[in-house]
């Protein structure tokens, strides 16, 4: 058994820049763990910089200088911001309370329609298992009420929360933009002189969650402008809150649209029924998420990410567990840089043994 911890550190820790790394994963993971809230205005921030980062080379290369590039590229990202604030934020909050207000109504109309399956189908479903199913749910239902009575009675420290980040992210953008190469030296002056393993992660993970977040961020803006245009046509009721979520289910791959066809298909049944209209809900939503999933995605992230869906799936709910909500968000660029020290860390670590040897 020594012998062979032994032969594993001689392969894979056998060099100081090795160890480092693993200190420093050790250190990272602890403090997401444990300082995941504070953490998580500064990943936003480093999230947008990379995105706006693009804007602020665009607009160099048409011939404006790189201070004129970052200021303008910080007020576009400011003014859509408090665009989206300001537009659509009141607009499916009115949607929500009306969803919540109708919601005690939606569950009532699907106890009746599923009180037929135990005299149609009562080798499959009992009337015991029926009412147990409607127990849960109403329960679910009056947790959820509870909780946010409780959350609104506390919400006064969250919003102000809210409005200190609302002001405290572009600042942090605008100078991650400006001063991106002088902290980048500040880091790099904790970290040894000659550092060739990091240099190689640096460089795949860099590009890597730079091209994520700017597709990323498109793919959002896509899917949720047409769900929200084919939901409005449609005359699908809450449709921009729809759209908002179909938009945001593209951040979680394969979990986040399995999980909003519930709602989507749960709105239509209730306004419809089995009807055409709903049928034709249905066949748009399933049209726009293949058109994502097979045409927008490959055409974003052709050189972006290159990860299994078993290691997404995989990192989505890892991270979701160690960090929550922020934790799945930010699940694919955690799992790029895992996926980069994986890739950098054994080829190198191998040659240099088998010279050594």
């Amino acid at each position: 058994m020594f012998d062979v911890l032994k032969k594993w550190y001689h392969r894979y820790l056998s060099e100081e820049e090795s160890v480092l790394l693993l200190i420093l994963l050790a250190v990272s993971l602890i403090l997401l763990a444990f300082l995941g809230d504070v953490l998580v205005p500064i990943m936003v921030a480093i999230v947008l910089a990379y995105l706006m980062q693009g804007v602020a080379n665009q607009l160099v290369s048409w011939g404006l200088s790189a201070t004129v590039g970052v200021w303008v590229s910080t007020l576009l990202f400011t003014g859509a911001f408090f665009a989206f604030s300001l537009g659509l934020v009141p607009l499916v909050w009115r949607q929500l309370i009306s969803l919540a207000r109708e919601a005690p109504a939606m569950i009532e109309e699907a106890r009746q329609a599923l009180s037929v399956l135990p005299a149609s189908y009562p080798a499959l479903v009992s009337q015991e298992q029926l009412n147990q199913v409607m127990s849960m749910i109403q329960g679910e239902m009056a947790h959820f009420g509870q909780m946010a009575l409780t959350k609104g009675l506390g919400s006064i420290p969250r919003l102000l929360a809210v409005l200190v980040y609302m002001v405290l992210i572009p600042l942090m953008v605008f100078f991650f933009l400006k001063d991106r190469d002088v902290i980048v030296r500040w880091t790099l002056s904790f970290l040894p002189a000659e550092r060739p393993l990091l240099s190689a992660i640096w460089a795949e993970m860099n590009q890597q969650i730079a091209n994520y977040a700017r597709g990323k961020v498109i793919e959002i803006i896509i899917v949720g402008a047409v769900s929200y245009f084919v939901f409005t046509v449609l005359g699908l009721n809450y449709a921009a809150l729809l759209g908002l979520l179909v938009g945001l289910s593209v951040i979680i791959p394969y979990i986040g649209a399995a999980l909003v066809t519930i709602p989507v298909a749960f709105v239509a049944y209730f306004q419809w029924g089995l009807t055409p209209d709903f049928y034709w809900v249905v066949a748009a939503y399933t049209v726009v998420q293949t058109l994502d999933g097979n045409v927008l995605v490959p055409l974003l992230f052709s050189e972006a990410v290159n990860l299994h869906p078993v290691a997404i799936i995989v990192a989505v709910l890892f991270f979701g567990g160690v960090w929550g909500v922020w934790g799945v968000f930010f699940a694919i660029p955690l799992a790029t840089l895992v996926n980069a020290i994986i890739t950098s860390w054994p080829t190198r670590l191998l040659d240099h043994h088998d010279a050594q040897t």
